[in-house]
């Protein structure tokens, strides 16, 4: 079951359609915005969708001006050079785990089931929460949970991991969880949970970089008035889209030419955008999105 799309009508409002257009969707999942994207499309647009979980190509959508690209969106460009394609009218990114990952028990995303470590979301990738929870040393630990995770007490649940894991190697998430159950108070385990595995998930996924990787690609792809329309989840995220669309970078303040003019490859489209209380009655999965839709200047 994959979930139904987050701020659909909105984030495909904010990419202002051409019925000719050439277009991409960094995170097919379930094909939900892409299938929307392609109702606004005549016979001559053409739509190109990313996904890197192999899962995702069971929804392939029967349609031959969509073309389905199982790979990360990192490597956005490499992948539409292959295919021809140099500039695009639009660019979609909806960066949540799907609800189809988190309902697979074997896959390790979700704190409901008993799983061995992994958490990829693809899974040619080698590098699994197993090797991240067993072999990353204290600071290590330290920094992804503070970090990703937003834990203030990094430390001490980095110290348990490590305590635990002496005796022997954390294999499961039942195991993770025993050795942090000091740490989680019957109120706030849940939560508390959710944030630990938010971490490590990014860590395994590499989630951030290849964020990164992506926006810093999106000026040079997208055509002049060509719009970006990006989905985040949580606060990490959405600075470094928020920061990319104001300034062109992650960090920093943008350069100024002779005259104190700052030459930035966006004007943002509007203000920030968020689901309405009947979106998150109807989909709980809704209620941290965020949307930020920007213009190719």
């Amino acid at each position: 079951m994959y979930h139904n799309p987050v701020l659909l009508r909105e984030s495909i409002d904010g990419l202002n359609i051409k019925k000719n257009g050439v277009y991409v969707d960094v995170t097919f999942g379930g094909g939900g915005h892409s299938k929307e994207i392609l109702k606004r499309l005549g016979d001559e647009g053409k739509l190109y969708a990313f996904d890197q979980d192999e899962d995702a190509l069971e929804n392939r959508i029967d349609d031959e001006r969509c073309v389905l690209i199982n790979e990360n969106f990192r490597y956005i460009k490499q992948f539409l050079k292959f295919y021809g394609i140099r500039k695009v009218d639009g660019i979609l990114g909806d960066f949540g785990v799907s609800s189809h990952q988190f309902d697979q028990a074997e896959r390790g995303f979700s704190t409901r089931f008993d799983s061995d470590l992994d958490m990829r979301m693809s899974m040619r990738n080698q590098f699994t929460a197993y090797d991240v929870v067993n072999t990353y040393d204290s600071s290590e630990l330290q920094r992804i949970l503070l970090q990703y995770g937003d834990l203030r007490n990094a430390k001490a649940l980095a110290s348990a991991i490590m305590a635990f894991r002496q005796r022997e190697p954390i294999q499961t998430t039942a195991q993770l969880k025993n050795a942090l159950q000091r740490f989680l108070p019957k109120h706030k385990e849940h939560k508390i949970l959710a944030q630990i595995y938010q971490a490590i998930r990014i860590e395994v996924n590499q989630e951030i970089e290849a964020i990164k990787e992506f926006l810093t690609q999106t000026p040079e792809l997208l055509e002049k008035g060509g719009r970006l329309s990006i989905i985040s989840y949580h606060s990490l995220e959405d600075r470094l889209v928020k920061r990319f669309i104001r300034t062109g970078q992650f960090e920093g303040e943008p350069e100024k030419d002779f005259y104190g003019n700052v030459n930035v490859p966006f004007k943002k489209v509007g203000r920030l955008v968020v689901p309405s209380q009947e979106e998150i009655r109807l989909n709980n999965r809704a209620r941290s999105a965020k949307l930020r839709i920007a213009e190719r200047i």
